[in-house]
């Protein structure tokens, strides 16, 4: 699927790069059977494709066995939304229905959603290496560099093949065993007594 995301100023769609598309199908077995945020542009072909206006792929049923995620990075005033929705349906979707997601989003590694969807929640990520990731505008090559790092986030039960397959596009690292911990601090106070203990 491509973003659904909007530039403010010139309202473009932003799609996912070709080889990455590519990279998502063929760990997907060919089929990625769900773009719940997807546009008229999308060069993803999934087999079933949510797109504003017609349809909010917040709202709509996650209940696939494969699904690529590429959101809206900002904010949706219109309808209240954060890629924190995105990330949160991402989850819910593998732990309700054990679907194999795959979501391309900014590395942003001190926010509330990769803390809470991310940490202890998904298998891997992979940190593309790519200096400035060109999205596709309005489906074509040519679009400006994305202003910050980008990275695949996986939720799933194949870590090897991902490792496989998106180790040529960055570092790959398995977080599952992260799963179940107790991950960060819980309030300064108790950083405060660890660092003396530290000391």
């Amino acid at each position: 699927m491509t973003a659904g995301r909007k530039s403010v100023t010139d309202k473009k769609d932003w799609g996912t790069p070709q080889k990455y598309v590519v990279a998502v199908r063929l760990f997907f077995g060919g089929t990625i059977h769900l773009d719940p945020c997807s546009n008229h542009y999308s060069i993803v072909n999934a087999r079933v494709e949510y797109c504003l206006p017609d349809h909010d792929g917040l709202l709509e049923l996650w209940n696939y066995e494969s699904i690529y995620v590429n959101p809206p990075y900002g904010a949706d005033q219109e309808r209240g939304t954060t890629i924190k929705d995105w990330l949160r349906n991402c989850e819910e979707a593998n732990r309700i229905y054990n679907s194999e997601v795959i979501a391309l989003i900014p590395v942003a590694t001190n926010t509330g959603h990769w803390k809470k969807y991310i940490y202890g929640k998904a298998t891997a990520i992979c940190f593309l290496y790519d200096t400035r990731l060109k999205f596709l505008e309005n489906g074509r090559n040519g679009g400006k560099g994305a202003p910050m790092s980008c990275a695949m986030i996986y939720w799933g039960r194949n870590y090897q093949t991902f490792f496989d397959i998106f180790i040529k596009f960055g570092a790959v690292v398995n977080i599952e065993s992260l799963h179940e911990l107790e991950i960060g601090l819980k309030n300064h106070k108790n950083g405060h007594h660890m660092q003396r203990a530290l000391l």
